[in-house]
This record gives C-alpha cells, structure tokens and sequence, in this order.
C-alpha cells in the first residue's frame, strides 16, 4: 500500500483542523465529527488546546482513501508556532493549503505559501467555508494569483455561496473554460504543451489531467478545490485530488537507515517518544540506532508504533516513507537525524526575534522551574532556553505574547507552576566588522594552559551562519581535541562581546598544539604533564573573544518586511505615525503601505492600528533581515562570566575545572 505524508497548513482559524476532521469521517474512521468549538477534536488532544480552540502541538492521524495510506499531519495556524510547522515541512511529500473564502488570504497564508513554493512541496488549495455568510470564489481566486501565485487552477465551480445549501462541481471534459485555463497555466512550464496549446489553440482533457498531476508533483503549479469543511461540501474532490495529484513517498525500505525525528513528546511513564518520518531503510525494534548531531548518540530501539486507521498501533518495524514512533532513544532531540542525514533543507522560518525572563512566584519553585522549562525545551528547542548564574535568571525565546500565555498555562496545569514573565524584548545579533586574528601558544606567558590554540574570524554573507574550517592538518592533533575547540567556538560565539550571538560568520583554527600523554617512571598519568579536554575548553573562549575583539561586531536588530491595507483616504494619515514607529516605506500604493519595520515596534503598531485606521487596517508582516541597530547597541546580560575579563574568567575555568 502506497504511503502519502500530507501536512495541512493555514492561518489561524481557516478551519484546518475542522478539514482534518471531516476527512477522517469521510474515510470511516471516525463515526462522529468532532468540533473546535466544543473541544472534542481528534487531532486538538491538549487540553489547553481544547479550552483555546487553537492547535498548538503537530498532531498525526492516518486514514486511507483508494489504496493509499494518508498520514495526516494538523499544524498550528498562529504564526507564534511557527516552529511546528517548520518541523512538519521536513517530513511531508504533499500539502492542502486551507485558504478562508470569507476572509481570503491572511498574513500567515502568504508566510507558508512562499515557504512551500520555496522547498517545491507538492501543494493543493482548499478554499474552506463557501457555506459562510460573505464568502467569495472568483475574487479569493484572483486575490490569490495577486499575492500567492499566479500558477493556480480552479477544479470546479461553487455554487450557492453564503447559504448552507453552497456547494461544488468539479470541471469535467466538457467545460471549455477549465480546459483553457489550464492549458494555459501549464504551458508556462512545459514547451510541448506550449507548442500543442498555440498550434492546436486546444489540447485534449486527458492530456490536461495528466500534465496537471506531473507539473503538481513537481510544486509548479497549484491545482484549486472550493467548499465546506463543517458541511463536507467539495471534500470528496478533494480527497480524490491526494492521491490522483499528490505524489506518494519514496524511498528503499532495504537502503541505510535515514529518518528525521519532527516531534518528541512523554509518555505515561514519563519514558521519550520520538515521531520519526523514515526516508530510506527500515528501523526494527531491538535496532542500535545513531542519532543527533554527527550521530554523536546511538541507542536500541525498545518499541515502535505506525499510523494506521486513525490510531498508533504497535509493529515491530518501520520502513521507508512512513511515519513511526520510537521508544528507547532517551537522548534524542527534536531535529535530530536517525541514522544518514536525509537531503532535505533543516531550517526554514526565521527564528524567534523576542526574549523574556520566566520567574517562579515563588523563589523556592526555581529548580522545579528550570526542569520544566528543560521539558518544555525538549519539545521545542527554538524557546532556546538560557540559564544565567549570575543573575539566577532563566530566558526563553518567542515568536509572541500568545506563546508566552501557552507557556505560562503548561507551566501551571503540567507542573503545578505559577511563574510571571518580564517584558519582552527584541533578541539582536551580532556581525564582524572586519577580520581578526589571536592566538595562544603553550608554554608562553600568560597561557595557563597545556594548549595551543590559533583562530581567525572573518565576516559571511548575511543569513549563510557560521561555518568551521581547519588551516591546520587534522593529525596535527588528536581529534578529541579537534572536536572540543570546533564545539567550544560554536559555544561561545552563542555569546559575543555584547552578549549577542555572532552569526553569519567563518571561523578558521590556524594554530594547534598539545602535550602527548606523560607520566612519571613506573608512575601512572600525570595530567599536569599532559593535555586534558579542558586545557582547550579553557583556552579557546579567550582565543576567539580576542579574535572577535580584534575584529570588532556590530550589534543588528531583526527588521520586518509589512503590508498595511488602509482606507485609501487614511494612507496621508498613517505615514508620519509610522515613521514615528520606526519603519521605513518603500512602496506606497492607493490603498496600502509597504516597506520595513523594526521587529520590536510590530507590536505597538499592531496596538496603535485600529485606531489609526478607523478599525479597518489589515496588517501583514514577517521577518525580513538584520539591520544595525542606530545609536548605542543593547548590551544583554551574559549567562556567564565573561572571557574578555581574562583574570575574573581564569579563576571560573579553575572553579570549573
């Protein structure tokens, strides 16, 4: 049985998760379809996504249509988890695109529809709620060729729009209309059907449907359904699309082992659950894996579960293509790869751009705190969470204020923990001015340590991160060694001379040195006489500071790029209150503004709105790119002691050490 990994993906309230239902109903696997509303549906489990009405947590539930076996995958539509949704994109071969024909395309629609054209996933469009009151068919369609993409087609025609009775009937052979507009879309990405189209000013139905699910396989074009999930009108069409328009998952079930883990969670026991999509070979229970970075961690496989009829039932492996629980892998991380690193993109979204410190009403609650959090990190990393010492304070990132009230609300209910949050505020980073160089060399003043340890930083293009390079021969030393100094750069560029992370850069170790295992005549080791790990977990923080130092960092801000819809009498109005805000317009229209914003004035703006367009502006805005911050750069508070105070961070390693 062919396997089809499809995600659902929309703005927050488009009715993904009422679709997910309806389609699991339509295949039989549910005997009553549940309601957002009412908080009993399959995919919403949490209870806080009950009571809120919105996914916060990927879930997956499986049905089958027409011998394929459809693993579902229900994202969050609010952009403040974002981050689930980049984890899903790894693993899909398909989407559905849940587009509102009441309110037309949203600011999250455009954020994931170019992040779909961008990875070419397989994508079909559903146009949700034709049965409301203010629906549309043909303006939501053109407003989608204007702002999504012009490579659309429309499988049928709605009819009765805004009454209960709307409805859909697919285009058949008959419906000239459907012909040519096809034919016309897939001429842009096909000569042959180009040439037949001119030549023949007609090209035959079969040959349309057939060049349709070859150009949609291939994320060229996007086929277009119409209807009503809370109905179930036009669901049928679209089911028939999956499998006739999607492609099924590959892969050589007796090829190496290469899957992505997208979603860890806890079990009853309190035992690691990790959601593998499995890319080639094939996992058994009682199977040594390797998994994590460099495949650094290997553990045996102690249970598997598959997606089957709307339900995880137990199996003792799982093979390429499909989508399998493991247990037993107790140090596995969301991200990590199981086996041979799959050839997909790892990252997808711009991290999260604002920060906040997490305090325990009360301050004997601050271990139990830490552990949570450490739980809550384990299911999404990018909440990056930072324990500073000094300061006995622990900061998470956020893409929001509504992730911040999630978090706050899982504290309490999961873990009993009552906790309030400081004031948000914008996470920076920090770029090289120049290039720089330093080095410390064993056995001269004032290295203290068995070591010798040459760097030089030098500026990347913007967004390329930092990458390691080697200007020394890798025998030059032991690779312990080698790993240590390469994974402490890494560690310490996390935090640069203003506390910011140093990105988009090239680190180089030009120099390297050790003293060989010594000991005494008929004496065991002596490590004063022989290098340790930490000799280079010591020295290379002061090495690269300096380097940094040196070369000097500009601390740059996150920017938005937005769109603001207003009133077309307001636009003189709103102009000076945003150059107020920070932003900067760089197309202004009859109707809209469009330029960049600082990403910690989108809030604000986001406030000031209704009242700066009579409660009729329409705001859209996502990260763009860093931009040096005007004025004197935000230093933030170092979660350790600093390594450009050489004594202050000489007697921490001795501490340390």
């Amino acid at each position: 049985m062919r396997t089809l990994n499809l995600g659902i993906l929309a703005h927050v309230d488009a009715g993904k998760t009422s679709l997910t239902e309806r389609l699991l109903f339509a295949a039989g696997v549910i005997d009553e379809i549940g309601s957002v509303d009412d908080g009993n549906t399959q995919t919403d489990s949490l209870a806080l996504e009950r009571r809120r009405g919105i996914t916060i947590k990927s879930a997956v539930v499986s049905f089958a249509v027409g011998g394929v076996t459809v693993n579902l995958i229900d994202t969050p539509g609010h952009p403040d988890f974002i981050a689930e949704v980049e984890r899903a994109l790894g693993v899909l071969d398909g989407a559905v695109l849940v587009v509102s024909a009441v309110e037309g395309v949203q600011p999250q629609t455009r954020v994931l529809m170019r992040t779909l054209r961008r990875l070419r996933i397989p994508t079909l469009v559903f146009v949700n709620k034709i049965d409301r009151s203010g629906a549309r068919d043909d303006a939501v369609v053109k407003a989608m060729a204007e702002r999504l993409t012009p490579s659309l087609v429309a499988m049928g025609a709605a009819h009765a729009l805004g009454t209960p009775e709307a409805g859909f009937v697919p285009y058949g052979p008959g419906d000239p209309g459907f012909t040519a507009r096809a034919a016309e879309v897939l001429a842009e990405h096909d000569d042959a059907v180009l040439a037949a189209y001119v030549g023949e000013s007609r090209v035959s139905y079969g040959r349309l449907r057939a060049e349709l699910a070859a150009q949609t396989r291939r994320a060229l074009v996007h086929p277009v359904y119409f209807g009503s999930a809370i109905t179930g009108a036009g669901v049928d069409a679209l089911v028939a699309g999956l499998t006739e328009l999607l492609p099924a998952a590959g892969g050589d079930a007796g090829g190496p082992v290469s899957g992505t883990v997208f979603k860890v969670e806890r079990g009853p026991a309190g035992e690691k659950i990790a959601y593998v999509r499995m890319f080639s070979g094939t996992v058994r229970t009682r199977d040594t894996v390797s998994f994590g970075p460099g495949q650094a961690g290997a553990a045996k496989v102690t249970g598997i579960s598959v997606f089957e009829a709307g339900s995880a039932v137990s199996r003792d492996a799982v093979g390429a293509g499909r989508i399998g629980r493991l247990w037993g892998l107790a140090g596995v991380r969301i991200g990590d790869h199981v086996g041979t690193p799959p050839p997909r993109p790892s990252h997808r979204f711009a991290p999260p751009s604002l920060e906040t410190v997490v305090e325990p009403r009360r301050p004997a609650d601050r271990p139990a705190l830490h552990v949570a959090l450490g739980r809550l990190a384990e299911q999404d990393p990018l909440i990056d969470l930072r324990q500073d010492d000094v300061r006995q304070e622990i900061s998470v990132s956020l893409y929001g204020e509504v992730q911040k009230e999630v978090i706050q609300a899982t504290l309490a209910e999961e873990f009993g923990l009552d906790v309030a949050f400081r004031e948000t505020t914008t996470i920076c980073v920090e770029r090289l001015a120049g290039t720089g160089a330093a080095v410390e060399v064993m056995g001269h003043e004032p290295n203290p340590f068995l070591a010798t340890v040459g760097l030089r930083v030098e500026p990347a293009p913007p967004g390329s991160g930092v990458a390691y390079r080697l200007e020394v021969e890798l025998g030059s030393m032991p690779y312990a060694f080698m790993k240590v100094v390469e994974d402490t750069v890494r560690e310490t560029l996390r935090q640069g001379p203003h506390g910011w992370e140093v990105t988009d850069c090239v680190v180089t170790l030009t120099h390297s040195g050790y003293a060989p295992r010594q000991s005494h005549s008929h004496a065991s080791f002596d490590k004063s006489m022989s290098s340790t790990g930490a000799d280079f977990r010591g020295l290379t923080p002061l090495v690269l500071m300096e380097a940094l130092r040196r070369a000097g960092t500009t601390v740059c801000e996150p920017m938005h790029r937005f769109r603001l819809e207003v009133p077309a009498d307001l636009v003189g109005a709103v102009l000076p209150a945003l150059t107020r805000l920070g932003a900067v317009p760089v197309r202004v229209e009859r109707a809209a503004v469009e330029g960049l914003i600082p990403a910690a004035r989108v809030h604000g703006l986001e406030q000031r709105l209704p009242s700066l367009t009579s409660g009729e502006g329409i705001l859209e805005s996502a990260f763009d790119h860093y931009e040096p911050v005007r004025g004197a750069p935000p230093e933030r508070p170092r979660t350790d002691h600093n390594p450009l105070d050489r004594k202050e961070y000489l007697l921490h390693v001795q501490r340390r050490v």
